[in-house]
C-alpha cells in the first residue's frame, strides 16, 4: 500500500498510524488521569457526542474552554457522532425515540427533556468542542438486519454525510478554521453485510469528498467473531490514501488483523472495562521477536492461584502495574475493591494497547506487514 499515510497531522498534533484510542465516552477514561495517558503512551483519545450532548452538556463544556481544557488533554480527540448510541437505543427498543430522514429524536433513560439530533447539530456541537476529527451522523444497523432496511440506513446515512459536510464547511469558514487549525471530517460507510450496499454507500460518499472514513456497524458477527470479510472488503472500496478507522474494533487479534486489511485507526472501550472487570492483557511471548504463534492472552487477576505470586502480570511491560507491584498485590487490591486497582488495571491494559501499536507501526516501516 505504497499511499498509505503513515501520520495524520491535527490541530492539537500528530498521530502516528497505526494508532490505538482509548474511549473516553463521556471525556474521561475511567479511573486515570491524563498525564497517566500520556505515561501510557497514548497519542489520542475517543470522545462521544451523543453522550457528551446530555453530561455534562454542550454550554458546560464551553464554559470549561472546549473538551481540551475541561478533560486537560492537551493531544487529538475524535469525537463521534452519536450514530451508533441511536442505534443501539432507538433500533433495538424503538419506544426511546425516532430516528426519521431529519434526524434523531431520543429520550434517554430517567432524562427530564428529549434530545434532537441532527447531521447539522452533530458538526455544529463537534466543531464547538473542538474536535480535532468529526465524525458525521450515519444510521446505523446491524450486520444481519434485513435488507430493506440496510438499505434505507445507506440512504440515509449519504444524504446525512452530504449535509454533515456543507455545515462543516460552513462552520470551518465561520470560525476561521484553516491551514493547522482545520479539523479534518471522516464520514462512515454502511451497508451491513451487503457487499452491493457497502460500495454503493462508498462510492458517494467518495463522491461527496471526506478527509477520511470509518467502517459503519458492529464489526462482529452474532457469534462474536471478526466480520473479517466485510472489514476487508470495505477497505478495499476505500483509496489507500484515505485514513480508515475501524469503529469499535479494539480486540488485539482483531486489531493486527485489520492493521494488514490496511486499517488505521482504533478504538474500543474494551481494554479499559476489561482492565476493570479483572481480565488483564499480556504477551504470551516477547513483542520483540514479533507477533507469532499465540502471541496473546489473558492474566485473570481474581484468580486464587495469584494469591501469593510475587510475579508482575507480565514480565514484558514496562507499565507502573508491572514495574513496581506485584500480581498478588494487584489480586489483593482487586479483592478488596479498592480503587487503586482501577487505575493500576487500567493503566496496564492501556500500556499493552500502545505496546502493541508500536510494534505494529515498526512492522509497516519494515515492511513485514
Amino acid at each position: 500500500m505504497p499511499d498509505r499515510a503513515a501520520a495524520l497531522e491535527l490541530p492539537h498534533g500528530r498521530i502516528e498510524l497505526p494508532a490505538f484510542l482509548p474511549d473516553a465516552t463521556m471525556g474521561v477514561v475511567r479511573a486515570v488521569d491524563s498525564e497517566d495517558l500520556e505515561r501510557c503512551g497514548v497519542q489520542a483519545l475517543v470522545m462521544n457526542t451523543f453522550h457528551l450532548m446530555q453530561r455534562p452538556g454542550t454550554s458546560t463544556i464551553q464554559a470549561l474552554g472546549g473538551i481540551h481544557a475541561m478533560s486537560g488533554w492537551r493531544r487529538p480527540i475524535i469525537t463521534d457522532s452519536g450514530g451508533f448510541q441511536a442505534y443501539s437505543l432507538i433500533r433495538q427498543d424503538p419506544h426511546n425515540g425516532r430516528l426519521d430522514d431529519r434526524g434523531i429524536t431520543f429520550r434517554p433513560e430517567g432524562a427530564r427533556r428529549r434530545f434532537r439530533l441532527t447531521p447539522e447539530k452533530s458538526v455544529q456541537l463537534q466543531l464547538r468542542y473542538g474536535a480535532d476529527i468529526v465524525i458525521c451522523l450515519d444510521d446505523c444497523t446491524h450486520a444481519d438486519a434485513p435488507l430493506e432496511e440496510q438499505r434505507e440506513a445507506v440512504r440515509r446515512t449519504v444524504d446525512w454525510a452530504r449535509r454533515c459536510k456543507e455545515e462543516f464547511q460552513r462552520g470551518v469558514e465561520r470560525r476561521g478554521l484553516e491551514g493547522a487549525r482545520r479539523p479534518l471530517l471522516f464520514a462512515v460507510v454502511q451497508g451491513g453485510r451487503s457487499r452491493e450496499l457497502r460500495k454503493q454507500c462508498a462510492e458517494s460518499l467518495l463522491e461527496i469528498g471526506f478527509d477520511g472514513f470509518g467502517y459503519g456497524g458492529w464489526p462482529l458477527d452474532a457469534d462474536g467473531r471478526l466480520l473479517a470479510d466485510m472489514l476487508a472488503y470495505t477497505r478495499e472500496l476505500i483509496p489507500d490514501r484515505f485514513p480508515m478507522h475501524a469503529l469499535g474494533v479494539g480486540h488485539p487479534p482483531s486489531v493486527v488483523e485489520c492493521v494488514k486489511m490496511g486499517y488505521d485507526l482504533f478504538d474500543s472501550a474494551m481494554p479499559t472495562r476489561d482492565a476493570r472487570h479483572g481480565r488483564l492483557y499480556t504477551f504470551m511471548t516477547d513483542p520483540a521477536s514479533g507477533l507469532v504463534g499465540d502471541w496473546f492472552g489473558y492474566v485473570y487477576v481474581g484468580d486464587d492461584k495469584h494469591i501469593k505470586s510475587d510475579e508482575p502480570v507480565s514480565s514484558f511491560c514496562d507499565a507502573l502495574c508491572c514495574t513496581r507491584y506485584s500480581l498478588g498485590y494487584l489480586h489483593h487490591l482487586f479483592k478488596i475493591k479498592d480503587s487503586l486497582y482501577l487505575r493500576l488495571a487500567t493503566i496496564h491494559n492501556v500500556r499493552f494497547m500502545m505496546m502493541l501499536m508500536g510494534l505494529l507501526r515498526r512492522r509497516w516501516d519494515d515492511g513485514a506487514i
